[in-house]
């Protein structure tokens, strides 16, 4: 269900349900501060582990093994491209009556959560992502399966979402 760039991103979105007159949702693109952040934690893992094989190979057999250094360096570049990737991947969009979500690069994914079965919302952010400014909503459905979640928010969207879900799940599942 492709409907636009997946980095478009709408006012429409902060208040209210991010439907226009056509009926096709808005997507919401993530913020790059989720990529600088799984950046960064990219080079700091792979870049240890750079120095560690290009070291101790080069220190204990000669400098010639120093060379096994290259396969995390490579790693390291091919990783580099693929965050980015699955970066612009992720989306999501309000509707009147639910939430989607979707990602994925080679196996896309498009989940569809109805405001009635949302049970619980949550914001969660872990050291890294408060150090970035980054914050997660989770939301929990009676079908484990279907539990789903959009990562690095900004912390004032994710509590506005997370409000907003509830204000509409509280609402859906009166009706039911």
């Amino acid at each position: 269900m492709e409907t636009g760039s997946p980095h478009e991103t709408g006012t429409a979105a902060t208040s209210g349900p991010a439907v226009p007159d056509g009926g096709e949702p808005v997507w919401i693109a993530l913020p790059p501060g989720l990529l600088r952040m799984r950046r960064l934690l990219l080079v700091v893992w792979l870049g240890l582990l750079t120095l560690a094989a290009g070291l101790v190979p080069g220190v204990l057999a000669g400098p010639g093994w120093a060379a096994f250094a290259l396969l995390p360096l490579a790693l390291l570049l091919w990783g580099w491209v693929l965050l980015e990737r699955n970066w612009r991947s992720w989306r999501y969009a309000e509707r009147a009556d639910d939430l989607l979500i979707s990602r994925g690069v080679l196996w896309r994914r498009e989940t569809v959560v109805p405001y009635g079965r949302m049970q619980l919302v949550e914001v969660t952010s872990g050291p890294a992502e408060r150090h970035f400014g980054l914050a997660s909503v989770q939301l929990h459905t009676a079908a484990a399966a279907t539990d789903a979640t959009i990562p690095g928010l900004d912390p004032a969207e994710a509590e506005r979402l997370r409000d907003r879900l509830t204000e509409l799940g509280e609402a859906r599942s009166a009706g039911l």
